[in-house]
């Protein structure tokens, strides 16, 4: 009886494990866009998300395309979000419309003055989104 208590959870165990993989990931920063807030190096718990679940002000992790090969971060870039589907779109961002469109996501890093981010790449589309970051969780 023990051996199928032990099978039981071994399997629990494995499944949990593996919901957890799919649910979650660890982001290293790399670069300064997001300093004061994240140095490079530190070590960000993501929970991956779908745009619906964003909300402005929430530090999300987003794909860009055309990532060079031997780049570190896999084209995976840690902003802010600063405006979500059918918010304004703030002042500082020349993007057309007054309003974000659906399926459309703005971000900004917290040092505008070394940041790559939608004030030079527009509008990213929701399936760039990776998802929310949760909690910093060490220093690589």
């Amino acid at each position: 009886m023990t051996w199928v208590l032990t099978a039981i959870v071994i399997v629990a165990l494995a499944a949990w494990i593996l919901v957890l993989r799919n649910r979650l990931l660890v982001v290293t920063v790399h670069g300064v866009s997001m300093e004061p807030t994240y140095v490079s190096g530190d070590r960000l718990l993501v929970r991956r998300a779908r745009l619906n679940r964003v909300r402005a002000g929430q530090v999300v992790v987003v794909r860009v395309d055309g990532a060079a090969p031997d780049d570190p971060t896999g084209g995976r870039m840690v902003k802010r979000a600063v405006a979500v589907p059918g918010d304004p779109v703030p002042p500082r961002i020349p993007v057309p419309g007054p309003r974000v469109p659906v399926d459309s996501l703005l971000v900004l890093g917290d040092n505008p003055a070394r940041s790559n981010d939608s004030r030079r790449l527009g509008y990213l589309p929701a399936d760039a989104l990776i998802g929310v970051v949760l909690r910093p969780i060490g220093r690589r």
